[in-house]
């Protein structure tokens, strides 16, 4: 890219996920005169697209070609491979830029905080998540599938892509972008039964239908719902005037209806809360109270909570422990009711986890706005983004710009077409370094 002008305002966004990029593009759309530098910790971009959305729905990930166009915006300039709190503080940043805005996402799975879920066996479903998508962080994480049964707690849209990863053939899988240890390890599960437990009834449940009727496509799983579980006039929504409610409790009414003749099931369960995890060494069964108080453990081997997320606390940054987000009012990051002059937060890390990829781009450009509010009233900068970058070089192995990450987009491209598939991931830090240099 070209040097910005010097009367530019420069922002430093941290994070490269949708909300840093629907954030970066209402900067540079704005007719003020802007530059965008976007950090990262990791050598690539996209965070929850790249890592989060399910293998086997490749039409969320093209939103990335509206991501590379903002990327060839003028006045972008992409900075990988540094940690923000680690490798540059926040202080520094806010020295450099004329404002910094936080778009780190929710990547701590939020716990049960019930007994035994320490217990080998006991994972969250973002670790599972980030280990199927190929996160360096998740690459050697150990996942025992030589079980009959697994239980997901949770009754969100995540809980339902960990269960019908689960529930899928490995040839159901190997077209798709899922990763080759994740393909390897899953073309050997015992596992025959996935239960997707939650403690609502059926209206209560936040997944979706478009996410239900993937169900009904499974080429080896049946999905059934727990009987003894839903009164008949569950399934009968109470508000005509919700579609998507109306289809979602129509699915589950078919489910709940439906023969079992195909070698696997998908056991969807309801009025159920976790008490207990129990096993002696490791997870055996789970204890869950139903809504009558009575107590029921369910075996398994392998269980997966998916039952929230929070934003990981950054130095410097004021934290909101009840909400799980950086401390902020309206996006403008506070403390109480003072808030901190130059500092911003978008997305999941300002909001929590909630919406689609694209409820994002509403949330970065009213984030966006507060900016360029403030920028008038902004102090000048004691430093500058060029100089904190020359400071940079001598702490990280490298920084990492576009340029860079297109060369390893094209190789994994490359890879994956040997394959038959959309791309083969790198999925070690060192491998993704060494593409760019192939």
């Amino acid at each position: 890219m070209t040097a910005p002008a010097e009367s530019a305002r420069r922002v430093a966004i941290v994070g490269s996920g949708p909300s840093g990029f629907y954030t970066t593009e209402a900067l540079l759309r704005s007719g003020t005169a802007v530059a965008v530098d976007m950090f990262e910790r990791l050598p690539v971009p996209y965070g929850l697209v790249r890592f989060g959305v399910a293998p086997d729905h490749p039409k969320l990930k093209q939103v990335t070609t509206a991501f590379d166009r903002i990327a060839a915006m003028p006045g972008f300039r992409f900075i990988g491979g540094v940690a923000v709190g680690d490798d540059v503080t926040v202080d520094e940043l806010r020295e450099a830029y004329d404002a910094v805005v936080l778009a780190t996402g929710a990547e701590l799975s939020r716990a049960l905080d019930i007994p035994g879920e320490a217990l080998p066996g006991s994972h969250s479903a973002g670790d599972f998540v980030a280990w199927y998508n190929g996160h360096p962080d998740f690459r050697d994480r150990q996942l025992d599938f030589d079980h009959e049964a697994a239980i997901v707690i949770g009754h969100g849209n995540v809980a339902l892509d960990v269960a019908r990863i689960l529930a899928k053939t490995a040839d159901e899988l190997r077209q798709t972008d899922i990763t080759r240890h994740a393909l390897e390890a899953l073309a050997e599960s015992r596992i025959r039964t996935v239960y997707v437990v939650g403690r609502g009834g059926p209206a209560q449940a936040k997944f979706t239908a478009k996410e239900l009727r993937d169900f009904l496509e499974l080429s080896a799983c049946d999905p059934s719902v727990e009987g003894r579980d839903v009164a008949a006039d569950e399934f009968e929504p109470r508000r005509p005037d919700d579609p998507e409610l109306a289809e979602k409790l129509s699915l589950l009414r078919t489910f709940s209806q439906a023969a079992t003749t195909k070698p696997r099931r998908c056991v969807f369960r309801f009025g159920l809360s976790p008490v207990a995890i129990n096993g002696r060494g490791r997870l055996e069964t789970i204890s869950f109270r139903d809504r009558s108080g009575t107590v029921e453990n369910i075996a398994c081997g392998l269980s997966f909570s998916s039952v929230g997320r929070r934003t990981a606390p950054v130095a410097g940054v004021p934290y909101d422990a009840h909400r799980g987000v950086h401390a902020n009012i309206d996006g403008r990051v506070a403390i109480g009711d003072s808030l901190l002059e130059g500092l911003y937060a978008c997305g999941w890390s300002k909001r929590g986890p909630s919406g689609t990829i694209g409820t994002n781009r509403g949330c970065g450009i009213a984030t966006a706005e507060a900016v360029l509010a403030d920028l008038a009233h902004r102090r000048p900068r004691s430093d500058s983004p060029d100089a904190l970058l020359a400071r940079l070089s001598s702490r990280v192995a490298r920084i990492v710009s576009y340029p860079d990450w297109t060369t390893v987009d094209a190789a994994e491209k490359r890879w994956g077409a040997l394959l038959g598939k959309p791309r083969e991931k790198f999925v070690t830090i060192p491998d993704m370094l060494a593409a760019m240099d192939a």
